[in-house]
């Protein structure tokens, strides 16, 4: 088990990545642990790589029913799998999204729990 305060890297005032460069698999692994996750399962993993690959693509969140879908997982896989679509950010190493994103997310997180827009 990581020591949730003790990350290999420096961390923003919102607990996202100062520098997203400084991501790499520990410290997602650390990242895991601060925001209480745990250990990382393969589920993680598909997850992590995707959303890095279409913030490298598109800049953006991808749209999380379509992300669980290519996976195969349930619609709500982020929540189910990290607690919320913040978590699987910070987690993910990418940068602060910025205060319009994250409410955006914090209502995708609503919606996934009470089911609403499904």
């Amino acid at each position: 088990m990581s020591d949730p305060n003790n990350i290999d890297a420096l961390l923003d005032q919102d607990g996202f990545l100062a520098d997203p460069a400084q991501w790499n698999p520990e410290v997602a692994k650390q990242l895991a642990w601060r925001v209480d996750i745990g250990e990382l399962d393969d589920a993680h993993w598909r997850i992590i790589d995707r959303l890095r690959a279409h913030f490298n693509q598109a800049g953006t969140l991808p749209v999380q029913r379509t992300l669980c879908r290519e996976l195969e997982l349930e619609s709500d896989c982020l929540l189910a799998w990290f607690g919320g679509p913040v978590e699987a950010w910070t987690v993910a190493g990418l940068p602060n999204p910025g205060e319009e994103a994250k409410v955006y997310m914090a209502d995708m997180e609503a919606r996934a729990k009470t089911g609403y827009g499904e």
